[in-house]
Formats: structure tokens, C-alpha cells, sequence
């Protein structure tokens, strides 16, 4: 089963910063890509960034390319997003997964999800 734990989230007005960090089992974690994801109400979730086993490629959604940066922590079975000049668009639950790469972008590799973290961002 896929252990994840998701934190980081709040409130900050746009143009503001967050860092969102993403804790997972070693089991979970190991030689995966690793993905975030996020849902906004209403709306599908969707992919927002991924990274290859041992960081060495990066791929993002179209959305937050140039302000969003997605790094990992082997050793501490983390997984980060770094979201800078955040806009009213990002509100959303963030979640991070296992990830298959896959033209360009990252899919869920697992049907199991943790709780989430919510961003809003106020205009």
C-alpha cells in the first residue's frame, strides 16, 4: 500500500510563495518517479509536476512551468514543491504519488492517495 503524507499548504496571496513537502515510505518512494497532482473544486485532478528516480529529469504542466520546481530527498523519502508567483488558479488540494512518465508528464501510478494539502491563493 502506498504511504504518502502531504504538508505544506495555506493561504497566501498571489504572487506569494509556498513550499509543500511530501512524506512517504520507503516502499513508496524507492526507485519511483515521484508526482504532484492537485484538484480544484469541480474540477478533475490534474498533473502539475514529476521527477525521475534520483532527480535527474523534471517535467510540468504547461500551467506552472518557469515558477514551479518539484525536488526530492532520497534519503528522506521526500518529494518538495517549490511554488513561487502563486495565482488565484493554483487554489487546489495538492497530492503527491508514485508517477509514470509518459509524454511529457507524469500519471498516477497508484490508485492510492494520501490526504492532500490545500493552497488558496487569495487575489
Amino acid at each position: 500500500q502506498v504511504q504518502l503524507v502531504e504538508s505544506g499548504g495555506g493561504l497566501v496571496q498571489a504572487g506569494g510563495s509556498l513550499r509543500l513537502s511530501c512524506a512517504a515510505s520507503a516502499r513508496t518512494f524507492s526507485r519511483y518517479p515521484m508526482g504532484w497532482f492537485r484538484q480544484a473544486p469541480g474540477k478533475e485532478r490534474e498533473f502539475v509536476a514529476v521527477i525521475n528516480w534520483r532527480g535527474g529529469s523534471t517535467w510540468y504542466a504547461d500551467s506552472v512551468k518557469g515558477r514551479f520546481t518539484i525536488s526530492r530527498d532520497d534519503p528522506k523519502n521526500t518529494v518538495y514543491l517549490e511554488m513561487n508567483s502563486l495565482k488565484p488558479e493554483d487554489t487546489a488540494v495538492y497530492y503527491c504519488n508514485r508517477a509514470l512518465i509518459t509524454g511529457g508528464e507524469g500519471v498516477p501510478a497508484s490508485s492510492d492517495w494520501g490526504q492532500g494539502t490545500q493552497v488558496t491563493v487569495s487575489s
